[in-house]
């Protein structure tokens, strides 16, 4: 019966909700991890995961800056507290480690209506701003339309002056700031996603380049203060005032290590990483939370014996978005070497209900990355456009989907897929050549944005999340020359169920033979477990 249903890709984990290209492959998972799975399904802790964000949710994290430190020795307290042996690995910043402490935007003089700030709106004024005048300063507002390109600011004088744009608000700051001597830059673009006509009060931070020279503001605007100051504008001249403080710390960055050390096979490892910069509580204090609870789960169930140690070494990073992956490979080049895989968390944490946004397990290049399949839709993130070489067979994908759609069995979890698109620290350690996928929850309405916040954050999802990168980590911790039987058969039933299902969907002989290439890669690298 299972190979019947593997054969037709037969929809999962809630009935009528999982696409095609999902087979059950919870069916096929190897005995190991099916006793993994339980033992730690019980041990990764949900209030672990919503503890960490309820303490980073509400900091400006940025490499370097206060909030970034101690949202790091946040989780490297609870680590040393459940008996682990963290540690800081630093390397010099190339950003400036900037910190808000005042943001506010006043219509009219240092009285007036106050339109933007950093009490209400959180993230409205822009990375790298420089501080005003203590009590801030009054400047005329000339509206440039969207303000990227020369032709915006023919006949208008904006030197000295704020500039309200409806575009980028870096391309706006280039031209009005940098080219034309403007004060600061006021931008009102806004994601389609963000349902900006149903949420008057949403912004999208942003930032502007830093110029020790220039000392310019920048803020983003919400729909409501971007609609307020348009209709003064209507009526005449505006003046708006601005107040910021700002500290730029220049400080090391610093990445957060903590390790289960490997037996037999110390040397290999396999690798999760969450990062900690940005403000929101999604992105990414759930995917750090849910890294926690993951690292802690998997600590007790070692140390109390329901799972033997494993013969790799696991090795959890909290970092710096890509540039901490980045100096990680660089400072430790034998270790990235002998990488088995890695994982990345990043926005795991998502209320479905309230964000929009599916839990999507970003898979490691396959053809689905070149080729636009009906089974596998891209996200709203979009395609990016992937080199073929980079396009290579592994056990990863499926094993990992397995796991997910085991827990998606137990509970009702809705798991998806899509194609690489890249964006995260996968995307470093799969260019540095290792196994890597994503777990991320997408489209997420409040994504970048001063209302990603703590109650859009569900603890479920992150323990979801947590369990399943957790015992996909474990087994390939653990996994040796047995189980690559095992391994073998589920991806061979994988690959039997995306061939039907590329069959259903008329796929071309180019691309037929793309996924043959690619699971007879895949079935190969199952000897990378002996």
């Amino acid at each position: 019966m299972l190979a019947c249903a593997l054969m037709l890709g037969l929809s999962v984990a809630v009935a009528g909700q999982a696409p095609p290209h999902l087979p059950p492959l919870d069916r096929a998972l190897p005995p190991v991890a099916e006793g993994i799975y339980t033992a730690l399904a019980p041990r990764v802790d949900a209030e672990v995961a919503m503890a960490t964000v309820r303490v980073m949710a509400p900091l400006w994290r940025l490499a370097g800056n206060p909030a970034f430190d101690q949202s790091q020795q946040y989780m490297f307290d609870r680590l040393a507290a459940a008996g682990m042996a963290p540690r800081f690995e630093t390397f010099a910043d190339s950003s400036q480690g900037w910190e808000q402490q005042v943001g506010t935007l006043r219509l009219g003089g240092p009285a007036g209506e106050v339109l933007l700030s950093r009490e209400t709106h959180r993230v409205a004024l822009a990375i790298n701003s420089f501080g005003t005048p203590p009590g801030g300063s009054s400047f005329r507002l000339v509206d440039v339309g969207a303000g990227t390109n020369a032709a915006a600011y023919e006949g208008k004088e904006v030197k000295g002056a704020v500039v309200l744009a409806s575009g980028s608000l870096g391309a706006a700051w280039q031209q009005a700031v940098r080219t034309r001597g403007a004060a600061g830059v006021i931008s009102t673009d806004l994601a389609a996603y963000t349902r900006p006509t149903q949420t008057p009060d949403v912004l999208q931070w942003g930032g502007i380049p830093f110029d020790e020279s220039l000392k310019s503001f920048g803020f983003k605007a919400t729909p409501r203060a971007a609609s307020r100051l348009r209709d003064e504008l209507a009526k005449g001249t505006v003046t708006v005032h601005v107040e910021t403080a700002t500290v730029f710390h220049r400080r090391p960055n610093r990445t957060l290590v903590v390790e289960i050390p490997g037996r037999a096979k110390a040397a290999e490892r396999v690798m999760l990483v969450a990062h900690v910069q940005e403000p929101g509580a999604n992105d990414n204090a759930s995917g750090c939370g849910t890294l926690l609870a993951a690292a802690l789960a998997m600590h007790d169930a070692v140390r109390r014996g329901a799972v033997p140690a494993p013969e790799r070494t696991i090795t959890f990073l909290w970092v710096d978005e890509i540039r901490g992956s980045r100096q990680w490979i660089t400072d430790h080049p034998g270790a990235a070497s002998q990488v088995l895989a890695m994982l990345s968390l990043d926005m795991t944490g998502e209320d479905t209900v309230q964000t929009g946004g599916t839990f999507l397990i970003e898979k490691s290049p396959d053809p689905s990355a070149l080729w636009e399949r009906p089974s596998d839709p891209h996200s709203e993130w979009g395609a990016s456009k992937v080199d073929p070489a980079l396009v290579r067979g592994s056990f990863l994908n499926d094993l990992h989907l397995a796991v997910s759609l085991r827990r998606a069995r137990d509970t009702g979890w809705v798991v998806r897929t899509n194609p690489y698109e890249g964006g995260s620290d996968h995307t470093v350690f799969m260019t540095a050549g290792v196994p890597a996928l994503l777990n991320w929850h997408f489209t997420d309405r409040y994504y970048h944005t001063n209302l990603d916040t703590v109650e859009k954050t569900s603890p479920a999802e992150m323990q979801h999340v947590g369990i399943a990168v957790a015992t996909t980590a474990l087994y390939l911790a653990m996994a040796g020359a047995a189980e690559v039987p095992p391994m073998t058969r589920l991806l061979a039933a994988a690959r039997d169920a995306r061939m039907a299902t590329e069959q259903q969907n008329r796929a071309t002989p180019e691309i037929l033979d793309a996924w043959r290439k690619w699971y007879a890669e895949a079935i190969e690298s199952a000897n990378r477990l002996r």
